[in-house]
C-alpha cells in the first residue's frame, strides 16, 4: 500500500526527469492539434470565445484536472504542460502580431453575410452557419424578413451584427418567420413579388415556375415589407 505524499511520486509519478522533454513535446503537438480542431468547428461552435481563448481554456484545464484526481499524474509534469502552454501562447500572440494573415486564419475575420437585404451567397456558403440558426439570430433581434436589413455581420466571435433600414427605406424581402417560410413553393400560383428562399432576391413573378437570377433556385416564397417593431 502507497503512502501519501510519497514526494517522489507526487511530483514526478517515478518518471525519470528527462521524461519532462516528451511532455513538452505531447503538450506542444496536442495543443496544435487543438487548434487545428477548433479552428475547422467553425466560429459558432465556439460563440462569444475566439477559437484561440477556447484552445487555451481546454488545454490548461486539462493540465490541471488530471493531477488532481489520478494520483498516475504528476504534479511536475502538469506543470510543464502549464509552461508549454503558456509559451505556446506567447509565440502565437507573436506571431498573430507580426502577420496579418496568421492572424486571420487563427481569429479568423468579420464576414458580411446579408447586404442590401439579400445574402452574401458565397460568403454564407463556406460559413459553418445554418440558415435556420441565422433566421433564429434575426428573429430573436426582430427581424421578420430580410428587407429590414442593411447588412449583417458574422463577428469572430460568432456574434451577429446587424444594421437596419430606416423605416422609409424598409423594402420587400424573404419573410424568415415560420408560418411563412414553410409556405415556401417551386410553383408561383399568382403574380406578385417574390423572394428566392435562398438567397433572398425579389422578382416580381407570373404564375408557373422560375429560376433566380441571382443564384439559378427555384424555391420561392412571397415577399413582405412590414417595419421592424421593438
Amino acid at each position: 500500500m502507497k503512502d501519501i505524499f510519497e514526494w517522489e511520486r507526487v511530483l514526478f509519478n517515478e518518471l525519470p526527469v528527462n521524461f519532462l522533454w516528451e511532455v513538452i513535446f505531447r503538450s506542444a503537438v496536442m495543443f496544435t492539434v487543438l487548434l487545428l480542431t477548433m479552428k475547422l468547428t467553425g466560429k459558432r461552435g465556439v460563440k462569444q470565445l475566439s477559437v484561440f481563448e477556447t484552445v487555451i481554456i481546454i488545454a490548461l484545464g486539462s493540465a490541471a484536472g488530471d493531477p488532481m484526481f489520478y494520483e498516475d499524474v504528476g504534479i511536475v509534469p502538469a506543470f510543464t504542460v502549464f509552461s508549454v502552454i503558456i509559451i505556446m501562447y506567447r509565440v502565437v500572440t507573436w506571431l498573430a502580431g507580426k502577420s496579418r494573415r496568421f492572424e486571420e486564419f487563427i481569429e479568423g475575420k468579420t464576414e458580411c453575410l446579408i447586404h442590401d437585404g439579400k445574402f452574401s451567397v458565397t460568403t454564407f456558403k463556406k460559413e459553418s452557419l445554418a440558415q435556420d440558426e441565422f433566421f433564429t439570430e434575426l428573429r430573436i433581434k426582430s427581424v421578420e424578413h430580410l428587407g429590414q436589413v442593411k447588412n449583417a455581420y458574422l463577428e469572430t466571435s460568432g456574434e451577429v451584427s446587424v444594421y437596419y433600414y430606416e423605416d422609409e427605406d424598409v423594402k420587400f424581402g424573404l419573410p424568415i418567420t415560420p408560418h411563412l417560410f414553410s409556405q415556401k413553393s417551386k410553383t408561383i400560383s399568382e403574380n406578385g413579388l417574390y423572394a428566392c428562399t435562398f438567397c433572398g432576391q425579389t422578382e416580381a413573378l407570373q404564375p408557373g415556375s422560375s429560376n433566380c437570377k441571382t443564384c439559378n433556385k427555384t424555391e420561392w416564397v412571397a415577399a413582405i415589407k412590414t417595419l421592424r417593431i421593438t
